[in-house]
């Protein structure tokens, strides 16, 4: 039978909205206006794939994923964070995200830059919280993960190196840096956390650390295509960003079609990570086909 992966990402979005719905500061709470401009930010239509990864990978190792929820919804607020910090005016300047005006656009720069601040700070606490359903001895190391591959070793470090390049001649070295410390680490960071909080044994980790790698790339080559190619209205935000602030990308050093093939082998080599894994680690195979079937 083939797997229906997109009734499984809207089953899976849905949890994931109720529990976002839930553990989010409400906003009768003091600050009200710091809980709101959270709730805009992080309750706004999105793909939710940090989330979903950390959920099937708990199911791919044998464990249950309402068991890893909470750390599952900390990778979605350190996303919505970067998100919110990226469109400020001193960094990407954007006025739209997921199809509505960015958070800066309707709360002003101090309070986006304060929810950004606020939303890291509660991803932690959030999975220091998974300790009702997982062992210290697996809060740590994951704490320890998602913590290095958030910071100046992952994401923080190529968005400064991102940052660095535009306008500048760049190699093959510094796009492939940026493109696995930007998006990369924090969605291997995912794949890895739902595994290591349901007890996934060292070859089981080893492997999904590599199919992590392969789908930070081949979705971040993917992105780089749809700036181009893509829809406005389907990504929820201006098309050829990338080209007017003159980015280091895949297709502005190989070109589109290369650009392609390359992406396409990311994926290949992510499904060839998963061979020892049974009929559970289905959702992680789908998921890997759908990054290159994203109107590329």
């Amino acid at each position: 039978m083939t797997f229906d992966l997109k009734s499984y990402l809207a089953h899976q979005q849905t949890r994931v909205q109720e529990a976002l719905e839930k553990l989010l500061p409400r906003t009768d709470a003091m600050p009200p206006v710091l809980h709101d401009s959270i709730r805009y930010s992080v309750l706004a239509p999105g793909k939710r794939l940090r989330p979903i990864l950390v959920l099937a990978s708990a199911e791919a190792v044998g464990g249950h994923s309402e068991d890893v929820m909470k750390t599952a919804c900390a990778l979605e607020c350190i996303h919505a964070f970067s998100l919110i910090h990226d469109d400020l005016p001193c960094m990407d300047n954007d006025d739209y995200r997921r199809g509505r005006l960015t958070n800066h656009k309707v709360y002003g720069d101090a309070m986006a830059l304060l929810a950004g601040d606020a939303l890291l700070a509660f991803a932690f606490q959030l999975i220091a919280e998974n300790m009702d359903t997982a062992p210290a001895d697996r809060i740590l190391p994951t704490l320890h993960l998602i913590a290095r591959a958030s910071g100046t070793w992952g994401m923080v470090g190529g968005q400064v190196v991102d940052m660095q390049s535009q306008g500048h001649d760049f190699t093959p070295e510094i796009l492939q840096y940026i493109h696995a410390h930007k998006t990369g680490a924090l969605l291997t960071a995912s794949v890895l956390a739902g595994a290591m909080l349901c007890g996934g044994t060292k070859a089981q980790i080893d492997s999904l650390k590599r199919y992590g790698e392969h789908i930070g790339l081949a979705f971040q080559i993917a992105d780089d295509i749809l700036d181009i190619t893509g829809d406005q209205d389907k990504l929820g935000k201006p098309i050829g960003s990338d080209e007017e602030r003159d980015k280091a990308t895949f297709p502005k050093l190989f070109g589109l079609e290369e650009s392609r093939r390359r992406a396409h082998e990311e994926v290949r080599l992510a499904l060839t990570t998963l061979e020892s894994f049974e009929e559970r680690a289905e959702p992680l195979r789908a998921i890997a086909r759908y990054i290159i079937e994203r109107d590329l």
